[in-house]
């Protein structure tokens, strides 16, 4: 009998544990995939992943089933720039796990192993539809700490669940050019520019001699090992360069750059990308947009306007809706900008996809996200209503396939004084 009972227990052992199955079921669908919307629809989710979406898709016996007749259902929304998990309370005493300063690390100062998955702001966001997120390294402002680098560093993409945060190291290369960067090489544009060029033609001599470096026969480079580490990426093709960037000057310069050195580059701001629709999308160029900034806050910023994340997207050039002031405390916001380019033209499905399929595929991310589609990460927000409407609220969000917890500490604080029977101290 011993014996009996030790190999069924190996053969336990040896077989597969049963996989979690999840199935969501009579919601309209927004896939924002090839299938488009579908009317009660079911989502299938097993271990994770999405096995299938569809109007006719059969629920296996003993998955739990989840009931989201007359919701909306939308991929997880994906914040496309900012320091989320990187900071907590802005202007604080505390550090800036964001801020690059100096020359020492510049293009190698690399954020991912200072995020913070359990920061406040992190769940703060989640349980408004945020599931994935691009965390980014900012070029400090000149202060007694010393001023940043136009190369600030490298981003990271990160899943807003709780355990395996970080899903990207190394996903974009920072770099602040334009008023900022002028500021930040001795007050000219053209020295950041030739800044910009002298890094990358230093990473590329680099790529040709690294065994001469390796032995000791050093070169006579600007930037440290480190960081021409760092650029092989990017001179490779392999690692966008987000460049914060708005007038339509720099960004023509730009583009004769992104043709000279075969890299990938994508525009943050850009508030006067619009009058260049169709360069950027020829140069296949991707822009993060704020569909409301309009105000001409420089003078890189003169001709902006409402309604350019219309006209891009028009023009075939990929763009990701973000408030660009919004996307660390706030990146929740991510719908009201996206509501508020339709308000200005431009079309509902093509505001959804900007703010989940969009900025995925910008990153190199869409075979995994951004999207409800089989095979794809099951990151899916159940709302009651329009999402993009500013008084809906998601009811239930999937990171990975698993069911967030819809609490943050602001939704403590709400309930712990909406209570009518607090002690005296707590009542003022």
């Amino acid at each position: 009998m011993n014996r009996l009972i030790s190999t069924l227990a190996l053969l336990a052992l040896a077989l597969p544990a049963a996989a979690a199955t999840t199935a969501i079921v009579g919601g309209k669908v927004h896939t924002v995939g090839p299938q488009g919307t579908i009317e009660n629809a079911t989502i299938l989710i097993i271990d994770g992943r999405i096995e299938a979406v569809g109007d006719d898709v059969e629920v296996p016996v003993g998955a739990e089933t989840i009931d989201a007749a007359g919701k909306i259902i939308t991929p997880g929304l994906f914040s496309p720039f900012g320091q989320l998990g990187l900071v907590e309370v802005g202007m604080s005493a505390g550090p800036s796990d964001y801020a690059q300063r100096g020359s020492q690390f510049t293009a190698g100062f690399d954020v991912a192993d200072a995020y913070n998955s359990r920061s406040s702001l992190v769940a703060i966001n989640r349980i408004e539809g945020v599931t994935r997120a691009v965390v980014a390294p900012m070029p400090g402002y000149p202060n007694e700490s010393g001023a940043g680098h136009i190369l600030a560093g490298l981003a990271a993409i990160v899943n807003l669940g709780d355990d395996n945060a970080l899903d990207r190291r190394a996903a974009a290369m920072v770099v602040a050019l334009g008023e900022y960067g002028a500021a930040l090489s001795g007050g000219t544009r053209t020295a950041a520019w030739l800044t910009l060029r002298n890094a990358l033609d230093e990473a590329l001599d680099y790529r040709e001699h690294k065994g001469d470096f390796e032995r000791g026969m050093r070169r006579d480079y600007v930037h440290s090992m480190s960081d021409l580490e760092a650029l092989q990426g990017v001179v490779n093709g392999n690692t966008p360069m987000i460049v914060g960037i708005d007038r339509a000057s720099d960004i023509e310069v730009l583009i004769e750059l992104v043709n000279e050195y075969g890299v990938t580059a994508i525009i943050s701001g850009g508030a006067e990308a619009w009058m260049l629709a169709s360069e950027l999308a020829t140069a296949d160029i991707a822009v993060i947009a704020g569909p409301s900034a309009n105000l001409p806050g420089n003078f890189d910023r003169i001709n902006a306007r409402l309604g350019s994340a219309s006209i891009l997207i028009d023009a075939g050039v990929k763009v990701a809706i973000a408030d660009a002031d919004a996307q660390t405390h706030n990146a929740r916001n991510l719908t009201q900008s996206a509501g508020n380019a339709v308000a200005l033209g431009l079309d509902w499905d093509a505001a959804l996809r900007a703010i989940t399929l969009s900025p995925a595929e910008i990153y190199g991310m869409a075979a995994t996200t951004g999207s409800i589609e089989p095979g794809k990460a099951a990151d899916i927000v159940i709302w009651p209503g329009d999402p993009l409407e500013l008084t809906n609220y998601p009811e239930q969000v999937f990171i990975n396939g698993e069911a967030m917890p819809m609490v943050s500490r602001q939704t403590l604080l709400r309930d712990r004084y909406l209570q009518t029977d607090m002690p005296p101290a707590y009542r003022k």
